[in-house]
């Protein structure tokens, strides 16, 4: 019966915790269900949350809110928010373009396990000059001594 009760609330919790899906958007009301959820701390949501923000589905299209909630998913440790903020700052959308900080989020979602972003973080490369690359990689090694 304990166990019964346990999965029980186990499936609940989850149930509650990812209601926001950026893949099954119905404009306004899976926004709401990401702005809850992304205020409440839970990355996947604020990363879905700066998606919709991103592509302008439920709401307008506003790239510096993107960068907001890119970014603390990313300062979360999650791969896919690390990656979309290097997107950002790559591309100059809602953010200066800088490679540097593009390099670095793309370095840091790489060593999470992110494969796109190894592929970005090498196009970013191609377009920096090895004194800006060794820079974003002495970003990217602070960040992640502060962070893990």
């Amino acid at each position: 019966m304990k166990n019964i009760i346990v999965a029980t609330l186990f499936l609940l919790l989850s149930t509650n915790a990812f209601a926001c899906y950026y893949e099954s958007l119905s404009g306004k009301t899976n926004l709401d269900n990401c702005l809850v959820e992304a205020e409440q701390g839970f990355a996947l949501a604020q990363n879905n949350l700066g998606l919709l923000y991103y592509n302008g589905k439920g709401a307008a299209q506003d790239y510096k809110e993107a960068v907001k909630w890119f970014t603390k998913a990313a300062e979360q440790g999650f791969a896919p928010g690390q990656n979309n903020l290097g997107f950002m700052y790559d591309n100059g959308q809602g953010v200066t373009q800088d490679y540097k900080s593009a390099h670095m989020w793309y370095n840091i979602a790489a060593a999470n396990g992110n494969s796109d972003a190894v592929k970005n973080r090498d196009n970013a490369a191609k377009k920096m000059t090895p004194s800006q690359i060794e820079k974003a990689q002495d970003m990217a090694r602070e960040w992640m001594a502060k962070h893990q």
